[in-house]
């Protein structure tokens, strides 16, 4: 059974020549400090496109309010270090957000697009 209150953001940044490597660091950071810090943090994966000089991440989220603390917690802790050394590409989420936080990460100069879940479902391994 899938949780309706879920939030999924995907999202790309793009790194600025030669700052791959770099990008990587922060975010091997970032998720760590999710993992300890962040209870409705519920996933993180990253995944590198070399031929894209691009970082693509996928954040789960127990609610909107769990993003909304990452958002104020970890997110702001990186933020201006991920500007110096990356662009950020679409940040899509997905899920149901309250205004304030679609204004906040418009705020922040992000690139959002909001949906509300339609149908789907999740399957347990055997």
């Amino acid at each position: 059974m899938s949780n309706s209150n879920a939030v999924t953001v995907l999202y790309k940044w793009i790194a600025n020549p030669g700052q791959l490597d770099a990008l990587q660091a922060i975010y091997a950071d970032v998720t760590e400090a999710m993992q300890a810090n962040e209870p409705g943090a519920m996933a993180v994966h990253l995944y590198v496109s070399e031929e894209e000089n691009a970082l693509y991440v996928r954040d789960e989220f127990a609610d909107a309010d769990a993003v909304g603390f990452h958002l104020s917690t970890t997110a702001a802790a990186h933020f201006g270090n991920l500007l110096e050394i990356a662009t950020p590409g679409p940040f899509y989420f997905l899920g149901d957000m309250p205004d304030a936080l679609k204004e906040a990460t418009r705020q922040m100069g992000l690139a959002s697009e909001f949906s509300t879940h339609s149908a789907g479902f999740d399957r347990q391994p055997a």
